[in-house]
């Protein structure tokens, strides 16, 4: 993971951007990769740990209403996490992810493994931001979905820097 996020880091120093989190199952995970390359406060605002639904409502501006329709693993909820951290930080590109890590909390129709991740980048004009988000169902116990997740979510940030 740390040749990703240096890779990141490069992209992100070439286009002058700054990068947010906004993390859920992961605890801080994609933020503690990004931190581990030296130098990365040059192009890393800050990361948003918001596990609980409050913590998504008043840091991050996540709906109330979106939580209790949706919940938190959902594209909904996800994709407002990436706007918030994007709307509350002096990022240009914001990752959020939420997701069921296990061993309990999966459901018939949100199972273990299932993860939501966004990727925002700010638009030049205003407040306005392009979002991208997709949905995963990762194997493996609480240690593997997270792993995935942080990998999966530093890749496709990657590919969508390039």
């Amino acid at each position: 993971m740390i040749e990703l996020a240096s890779q990141i880091g490069l992209a992100l120093i070439n286009k002058g951007w700054m990068i947010a989190t906004a993390e859920s199952c992961t605890g801080g995970g994609i933020a503690e990769a990004i931190t581990a390359i030296p130098g990365c406060s040059a192009w890393f605002d800050r990361a948003f740990v918001t596990y609980s639904y409050p913590a998504k409502v008043e840091a991050l501006g996540v709906a109330q209403t979106s939580l209790d329709v949706h919940g938190a693993v959902s594209e909904t909820v996800v994709r407002e996490m990436a706007q918030g951290a994007l709307a509350k930080s002096h990022a240009h590109v914001a990752i959020a992810v939420s997701g069921i890590a296990g061993p309990a909390g999966g459901t018939f129709e949100k199972p273990v493994g299932t993860v939501w991740i966004a990727w925002a980048i700010r638009s030049a004009i205003g407040e306005n931001s392009s979002i991208i988000s997709k949905r995963y169902l990762f194997s493996g116990d609480r240690a593997a979905v997270r792993s995935q997740t942080v990998a999966k979510a530093l890749e496709e940030l990657l590919h969508n820097l390039q």
